[in-house]
This record gives structure tokens, C-alpha cells and sequence, in this order.
């Protein structure tokens, strides 16, 4: 799967053009689909970072494309449209957008509200790019994962999963946060694949998976990364 940064999902040919010359000038990877059907099948081929998504869309609302995005994946949806009312916004952040810019926007006010929710969703350290415990070394810019110095291939949702315990290191994490945080609060994803998936991650980065030393269960609680560093 290609890492991409945003998918700008409208209908609006032109001003989709010049949204993404302006997200790309300022070194963003963008993509652009005009209807939900072609945007599915571009998520399903993409691993992209942020959305932006207009409501009035030609084959299905907005709204109800963002429900379906969040039964899977809890990536930052902003809300562009002409659709200006109270009812409208308070719709879209209820469920599960996270902004909502009216049109018309100014290109550089969506800029500075792309990066505040790209630095609070990904950003794990501000000082460094990678993170490191015992012999596993993490690049959270490169989404790459090495142990031994060999390289670890992890799935989307397992690197999700990993980059939160890193950014909450030492502290237990509910079962019901890594849920939301991972597959979205909309999602109705079972307890079961949260610990299928701690098992794939222990089973990749550690030395005896049966008997983890960083990938810790919390009873009754949730997981953590202990590292003490």
C-alpha cells in the first residue's frame, strides 16, 4: 500500500486543482477524487494521512461516506463545503469529522488547519523522527519498523497501534481508547482483533512473545509499552 499524505474527495474540479497545487507547493503528496466510489477505491489502495471531504458529492453525501470510514479507520476527516448552516457542522463532528471549513476557504487557513491536525494525529516526539526499545528501532516519519537492524514488515493497523503505545510509553492504555483511537469510535470492530493484534505485534518485535518485556498486558485495564526511557 502507497503512503500518501491527503485525499481531497469534491466534486469541484477547479477548486480541488488549486487546493492541491497549494498542498503540494508546500510538499504534501495529494490525490483527488471527485465521487465516493472512485475515493473508496483510492483508500483501498492508499494509506493516506488526512481527508478532505466535500458533502455534496454526485453518488453519495459526505456524511455518509465519513460513516463508513470510521466503522475502519479514525484518519483526520476535514469537512469542506458551501453547506454553511448550524446543522450542518454539528452534523459532520458528530459523526466522527474531525474540522469543518466552510467555502469558500481561504487556501492558507485550510493549510494551517491541515497541519495542527497532521501534528496531533501523527506526531509522537517533536525532538526526534525515531524511537527506539531494546533491539527494535522505530521511524515515525518513514512508518518503518527494524529489529536486529533486519526490517519488520507491519500492517497499517499494527504501525497504528505501535505508534500509540510509543506516544503513551510507561502508561497503560484502556482497551476501549486503543479501539477508538485505531479503528475509529464509530467502529463496531470486537475486543478480539485488539488482542489479535497486540499478539501479531508481540510475535514481530519480540524476543519470546509468550513472555513480553515491552509489549505488557495491564489486567483488567488495557496494554502498554514499558521502556523506562
Amino acid at each position: 500500500m502507497n503512503q500518501k499524505d491527503i485525499l481531497i474527495i469534491d466534486d469541484d474540479p477547479d477548486l480541488s486543482a488549486i487546493t492541491a497545487d497549494l498542498l503540494n507547493d508546500n510538499g504534501y503528496q495529494t490525490d483527488l477524487a471527485a465521487d465516493a466510489k472512485t475515493a473508496l477505491k483510492m483508500l483501498a489502495q492508499n494509506n493516506y494521512r488526512l481527508i478532505l471531504l466535500d458533502i455534496n458529492l454526485p453518488d453519495k453525501t459526505g456524511f455518509e461516506l465519513c460513516e463508513n470510514l470510521r466503522k475502519t479507520t479514525d484518519i483526520p476527516i476535514i469537512f469542506i463545503s458551501a453547506r454553511t448552516s448550524d446543522t450542518d457542522k454539528i452534523t459532520g463532528l458528530d459523526i466522527g469529522g474531525d474540522d469543518y471549513v466552510p467555502k469558500p476557504y481561504s487556501l492558507y487557513e485550510l493549510l494551517s488547519r491541515i497541519k495542527a491536525h497532521l501534528r496531533r494525529s501523527y506526531e509522537m516526539d517533536a525532538e526526534s523522527e525515531r524511537f527506539c526499545f531494546g533491539n527494535v528501532s522505530v521511524d515515525l516519519k518513514a512508518r518503518s519498523v527494524t529489529k536486529n537492524e533486519i526490517p519488520v514488515e507491519l500492517s497499517a493497523k499494527e504501525f497504528d497501534l505501535l505508534m500509540l503505545l510509543i506516544k503513551h510509553k510507561n502508561k497503560a492504555v484502556t482497551k476501549d481508547d486503543l479501539l477508538n483511537q485505531i479503528w475509529g469510535a464509530y467502529s463496531e470492530t470486537e475486543p478480539q482483533t485488539l488482542t489479535v493484534h497486540i499478539r501479531w505485534l508481540r510475535e514481530k518485535l519480540e524476543d519470546n512473545p509468550s513472555e513480553p518485556v515491552f509489549i505488557k498486558t495491564v489486567w483488567s485495564i488495557g496494554y502498554k509499552l514499558e521502556v523506562f526511557s
